[in-house]
């Protein structure tokens, strides 16, 4: 029965493009400015480890994926996967609001914004744990036609989620962020890939 290995793959390619979102800091060098560093810093050293978490959600759903699993066994790792993305999605919103607005022009529009993209970003991974929690691992075809949309929806998501977290990360903020080494350790694995 290898009806759901091709959409696995998929699944897999999806979440991929997905999951390097936090990671996408950009920026280097640029001129010291001690309030937006320590800024900075505040939100990479919190960012950290919620990447990692990430990262090792997105990890388990590409092992899942890779061979002959059982629905069981997909449902199961794509359902927790999901909601630790949910929960670090959610963290480095909360991480971004307790840092407070970022010392630039429009600090405060970027970082409300941004902090709205991630919570968004967190409940529609929510909300696809329930999705996948739900599918009916009983009937092969219409668990592969559940994790059909699932890829698509994550797709949407990968495409969607860069926007504000860009935009809070242009100029003088990206390059802040790019100073610091735990900022630094976050975004290495997405340049690997």
């Amino acid at each position: 029965m290898e009806g759901t290995k091709p959409v696995n793959k998929k699944l897999a390619a999806a979440l991929s493009g997905g999951a390097v979102l936090v990671l996408a800091l950009s920026g280097c060098g640029g001129d010291d400015n001690e309030k937006l560093d320590s800024w900075a810093k505040q939100v990479c050293d919190a960012v950290q480890p919620q990447a990692k978490k990430i990262e090792s959600a997105n990890a388990s759903i590409q092992k899942e994926t890779s061979d002959n699993s059982k629905p069981e066994d997909v449902q199961k790792t794509d359902a927790k996967a999901f909601q630790d993305m949910s929960d670090a999605y959610k963290a480095i919103g909360a991480a971004v609001t307790k840092a407070g607005a970022p010392d630039v022009e429009n600090g405060e529009k970027k970082q409300q914004d941004a902090v709205k993209e991630l919570n968004t970003i967190s409940s529609s991974y929510a909300s696809l744990k329930k999705q996948v929690d739900a599918l009916d691992t009983k009937d092969q075809g219409k668990f592969a036609d559940g994790l059909k949309d699932i890829a698509t929806e994550l797709d949407k998501l990968g495409k969607s989620g860069n926007d504000a977290l860009r935009t809070l990360e242009e100029g003088e903020v990206g390059q802040a962020m790019a100073r610091q080494d735990s900022c630094k350790a976050a975004t290495a694995p997405a340049t690997q890939s």
